[in-house]
């Protein structure tokens, strides 16, 4: 199946393309054949690893998974194995389930504990077991020490910290082992990016970049609407699959034009309010109204300590928080997760329910640039502070990271703690060739 596409690949350890001629009912481009076959190529089988990065939805991720199983049990027997991602939760969700179904269908019999995170998998005489872990933060490379194996598939690897992946990789120290790694781009100063993927040579990995036209599942119309969705560093990372630094400003789509509005709805179908609290720092809490399928920012309360001469207590901030939710019906207040004392007194007073936000701040800005851009978030024009924000908030390009400078950043945090609070599902991915 794969031959073909993969006579012209040259010796050079880096491949840019590789041909992919759709012929009628073809199921795979070239770049995924060449994924399923270079562990059993004649040129290719002495690499110890492949690393694919590139666009979201590419096609990497449920190929390179699938080669693993095939891999590791045809090349091995009564061994383990690991399959890592940033979290198991997101390991499951964004592998395992297309995995197992493919396997089935394929003749393989899989025995999953779930409690314990590992299953079995047969075909065959031959049984090997699959150990799930989650690369969340710095300690999780304690959970991996300890366990020998056969190879270890890394899902979203630049999400990880270095020290779980350095971890797992010192674990497969089975003769013929391989290591696999995807991943979608992130910033050019990436440890992964300057440790693994500029080394490839000299660590003796193939390195493979995939585009969106190397997922021959999206129609033309799929590949316009994920050109759509994103701006800026996000555009070039996640539609073009390069490793671009973030820089300027963190919401330059935004256009007041079409954004800001004079007027709003005379009816919400449901409120609610996002708080980033400070003490020293200004306090910023937002009012959002739901109607059809577009938050407003209705409302909001800023104050500025330094600016006003004097500190607010958490009984003065929340006197200003029923004044800005009087009479409505709020659904949650969702909280800046670090203002304990006043998540307790918003608790305290009983009147509220109360959840704290999530903290993932890159994500979280994603997330926001896709609500404006789907025009789902819109601004009424008395919230002087938030608009004012919008044009001063930008990227810290002097941080080696990315994150924005920590200044005019108030507003857009508590809008930011208000759209991860939503229930929204969608989440994107991609992927490139090196040998």
């Amino acid at each position: 199946m794969l031959c073909t596409a993969q006579r012209r690949i040259p010796k050079a350890r880096t491949v840019t393309s590789v041909s992919s001629k759709k012929k009628q009912g073809m199921r795979f481009s070239g770049k995924q054949q060449f994924l399923f076959r270079w562990w059993c190529s004649r040129r290719y089988s002495g690499y110890d690893g492949v690393i694919c990065d590139g666009a979201v939805r590419s096609g990497k991720t449920s190929c390179m998974a699938l080669s693993f199983l095939i891999w590791s049990m045809g090349s091995f027997d009564g061994r383990n194995f690991g399959l890592c991602g940033k979290t198991i939760i997101s390991l499951r969700r964004n592998l395992l389930t297309e995995l197992l179904q493919r396997a089935a269908k394929l003749g393989f019999t899989v025995n999953e504990n779930i409690s314990k995170n590992y299953m079995d998998v047969y075909f065959g005489t031959k049984r090997n077991r699959y150990y799930l872990f989650g690369g969340r933060d710095e300690a999780s490379a304690s959970l991996i020490q300890g366990v020998t194996l056969a190879g270890v598939l890394m899902d979203e690897t630049a999400l990880m910290p270095r020290s779980f992946v350095e971890q797992a990789v010192a674990r497969c120290s089975v003769t013929g082992s391989k290591l696999w790694f995807n991943c979608n781009p992130d910033a050019p100063y990436h440890w992964f990016k300057r440790e693994w993927i500029d080394k490839a040579r000299e660590k003796n990995l193939l390195y493979i970049h995939f585009d969106l036209t190397d997922n021959p599942s999206l129609s033309a119309d799929v590949i316009k609407r994920y050109e759509r969705l994103y701006t800026g560093a996000f555009y070039e990372r996640f539609v073009k699959g390069r490793w671009s630094a973030a820089e300027g400003l963190v919401y330059p789509m935004f256009d007041e034009k079409k954004y800001v509005c004079n007027e709003l709805p005379r009816e919400m179908e449901r409120y609610a309010v996002s708080c980033d609290y400070g003490t020293v720092n200004p306090s910023s809490f937002g009012l959002w109204g739901l109607c059809k399928d577009v938050w407003y920012r209705v409302a909001e309360y800023y104050y500025d300590s330094a600016r006003e001469g004097s500190r607010r207590t958490d009984e003065e901030h929340y006197g200003a928080l029923e004044k800005l939710a009087e009479g409505r019906e709020i659904e949650y207040v969702v909280c800046d997760p670090s203002a304990a004392s006043f998540i307790q007194c918003i608790k305290r007073h009983g009147k509220f329910r109360v959840i704290q936000a999530k903290n993932d701040v890159v994500s979280g800005i994603r997330r926001t640039q896709d609500m404006i851009l789907g025009g789902r978030l819109r601004i009424w024009a008395g919230c002087e502070d938030i608009l004012r924000e919008f044009s001063l908030y930008r990227w810290d390009e002097s941080a080696g990271r990315d994150c924005p400078v920590k200044e005019n950043d108030h507003a857009m945090d508590d809008m930011r703690y208000f759209v991860s609070s939503l229930d929204e599902g969608s989440e994107a991915g991609f992927a490139a060739i090196s040998v």
